[in-house]
């Protein structure tokens, strides 16, 4: 790891939280598993320089759910939410600049995985790279922005040995049609 590299990693403070017990049973070292993953996908993302903060919090779809009614007007679980602090804001001179939460559901998260034939750990990384990305500001909403967002995902991702998210029995890219019905469904 270069001497810049090592700066960047110290200017992040990263807070983990487990708001659900079925985290620490499920996943073992979730807590070090998702710092280790976020920080992958800062230096993936590689924004300005500063100090960052942000939160994840593991938690259950009971409580995503709630949030998902309160804030985007939406009865069901999902599964991964992030909130911004200041969407387009500036950082501050000095100090940290706080990115915003993270708030993952285990049991859609699980269900997921399942159904995707995926390990929970290496879905989970993928929710945190995602919802860390929304957090930089990065979006999906058209197919140019889904096209970067996802590329810096697999390169995170890539970098701690997980497949591609985005490949069909991870041979090569689902088609364009199938990726538009996710990126739909994570909204």
């Amino acid at each position: 790891m270069t001497a810049s590299m090592l700066r960047a990693q110290r200017a992040l403070d990263i807070e983990v939280v487990l708001d659900s017990p079925n985290w620490s049973r499920s996943v073992r070292g979730a807590r070090a598993w998702c710092d280790q993953v976020a920080r992958a996908t800062i230096a993936a993302a590689r924004p300005a320089k500063g100090k960052r903060a942000f939160c994840i919090a593991l938690s259950s779809d009971r409580r995503v759910k709630a949030l998902n009614r309160i804030f985007r007007g939406i009865d069901k679980p999902t599964n991964v939410l992030s909130f911004a602090a200041a969407s387009g804001a500036k950082p501050p001179r000095a100090g940290t600049q706080h990115l915003g939460d993270v708030v993952i559901a285990f049991e859609t998260m699980r269900r997921e995985a399942v159904k995707e034939r995926k390990s929970l750990r290496a879905h989970l990384a993928h929710l945190v790279v995602h919802g860390v990305l929304h957090l930089l500001g990065l979006d999906h909403e058209t197919d140019r922005d889904a096209e970067k967002m996802e590329s810096i995902e697999r390169k995170a991702l890539a970098g701690l040995g997980i497949a591609d998210p985005y490949a069909d029995n991870h041979t090569g890219p689902k088609p364009r049609a199938a990726k538009q019905a996710r990126r739909r469904q994570r909204r």
